[in-house]
C-alpha cells in the first residue's frame, strides 16, 4: 500500500512516543527499586563500571592480556547481574523488571529492523490510513439499544409466514449476535428491503460494536465508495491503490445503499472485484440495498447476484417505512 509522507511522519511520532514512554517507565522502575532496595545501587554501579572499562582493553600490551581483561570484566558483569536477579526475586519481581518493556520487542520501538520497516510500523500506518478513510465516510454510529420494534406491525403476513415485528425481531437478534461474536472469519450479510426499515441502523450498530472490539471497519455508501475508487483510479499515480487496499483489506466492510448510485461499467467491475476478492480472502462484508436479488442481477450482473445468493446470509427487511412513522410522531 502507498502511504503519504504525512502519514509516515505521524506514524513515526507514534512509534517514537512508544519508545520514549517505555524508556521512561524503565527509569521510573529503576528509581523505585533503588529507593526500596539498598543493595541494588552497589551491584548496578558494578555492572556499569564493568561496561565502561571495556575500552581499557584497547591499551593492553598484548592480545592475550586484552582477552584476559575482557574475560574478567564479563565475569564481574555476570556476577552483578545474578545479584540483581536475586534482589528482584527477594522482592517478588520478575527478572526483566528493570529492563525496557517495548511495545514491539522485534524492533524495540524504532519502527524498523535493519533496513526493513517493522510490522508494528505497518500496523500503525494501516490504522492511520483507516482513520483517514473513515473521515470521508458518513459514519454516524447507531446503537442496538435505539432500535425500537414498536414501529413494526403485529399483523400476520401470509406471504412471509410472520408479522413484520416478528421478522424484524429475528433480524435484530441475528445482527446483535453477529456483532457480539464477530471475528475476521464471520459470514457475510445481505440486508435487503424497502427504504426506511432499519437496514442502515443495524449495519451501523454492527460496525460500532466491531470497532469497539478493536477490528478495522470501513463503512461507506455505495455511491461514495465507487466515487472514491473512481477518483483514485483516474487520479494521481502516487495515490492509486491506497483506498482500494483499505476496502479489500479491512476486517469488516459495510457497503450501504447498493443500487442507489449511478451504475457504470467501472462500478460493476469494482463491485465484483470487491465481493470476489473478499470472499477469496475470507474477509466478511455487509451489503444493504433496496434492491431484491433479481434487481441486483439486472443492475449489475448474474455473477454478482450469484455470489450474494451463495455466499451471503440473506436478511429481508419487511414492514412500513419507520422513518415516516417517527416523523409523524
Amino acid at each position: 500500500m502507498i502511504y503519504t509522507p504525512e502519514l509516515f511522519e505521524e506514524a513515526r511520532q507514534i512509534i517514537d512516543a512508544r519508545r520514549l514512554d517505555a524508556e521512561a517507565a524503565r527509569e521510573a522502575r529503576d528509581r523505585a527499586f533503588d529507593a526500596e532496595e539498598p543493595d541494588y545501587r552497589r551491584w548496578r554501579l558494578q555492572r556499569a563500571k564493568a561496561a565502561q572499562n571495556v575500552v581499557k582493553a584497547l591499551d593492553m600490551p598484548t592480545v592475550d592480556d586484552a582477552k584476559a581483561y575482557l574475560e574478567k570484566l564479563m565475569q564481574e558483569n555476570l556476577a552483578a547481574q545474578e545479584e540483581i536477579k536475586r534482589l528482584l526475586d527477594r522482592h517478588g519481581l520478575p527478572e526483566n523488571h528493570l529492563e525496557v518493556h517495548y511495545t514491539c520487542p522485534k524492533c524495540e520501538d524504532t519502527g524498523s529492523v535493519g533496513t526493513e520497516i517493522c510490522d508494528c510500523m505497518v500496523e500503525v500506518l494501516r490504522d492511520l490510513a483507516f482513520r483517514e478513510a473513515a473521515k470521508k465516510s458518513p459514519l454516524r454510529f447507531c446503537e442496538f439499544e435505539d432500535f425500537d420494534l414498536k414501529y413494526y406491525s403485529d399483523e400476520y403476513l401470509p406471504e412471509y409466514g410472520c408479522s413484520a415485528k416478528e421478522r424484524m425481531r429475528q433480524i435484530y437478534t441475528i445482527c446483535r449476535q453477529y456483532a457480539d461474536e464477530f471475528d475476521p472469519r464471520s459470514e457475510n450479510l445481505f440486508l435487503s428491503g424497502p427504504t426506511g426499515l432499519g437496514k442502515t441502523h443495524l449495519s451501523l450498530a454492527i460496525a460500532g460494536e466491531v470497532i469497539r472490539k478493536g477490528y478495522t471497519v470501513l463503512y461507506n455508501s455505495a455511491q461514495n465508495l465507487f466515487a472514491e475508487l473512481n477518483r483514485e483510479y483516474f487520479g494521481k499515480p502516487e495515490d492509486r491503490g491506497q483506498y482500494e487496499s483499505l476496502v479489500l483489506g479491512c476486517d469488516l466492510l459495510v457497503i450501504d445503499d447498493l443500487g442507489v448510485e449511478f451504475s457504470s461499467a467501472f462500478s460493476r467491475a469494482e463491485l465484483y472485484n470487491i465481493i470476489n476478492t473478499r470472499l477469496n480472502t475470507r474477509r466478511p462484508t455487509i451489503i444493504s440495498s433496496n434492491l431484491t436479488l433479481k434487481g441486483i442481477e439486472e443492475a449489475y450482473s448474474q455473477r454478482i447476484s450469484s455470489r450474494l445468493i451463495g455466499d451471503y446470509l440473506q436478511l429481508q427487511f419487511i414492514g412500513a417505512d419507520v422513518r415516516q412513522k417517527k416523523a409523524a410522531e
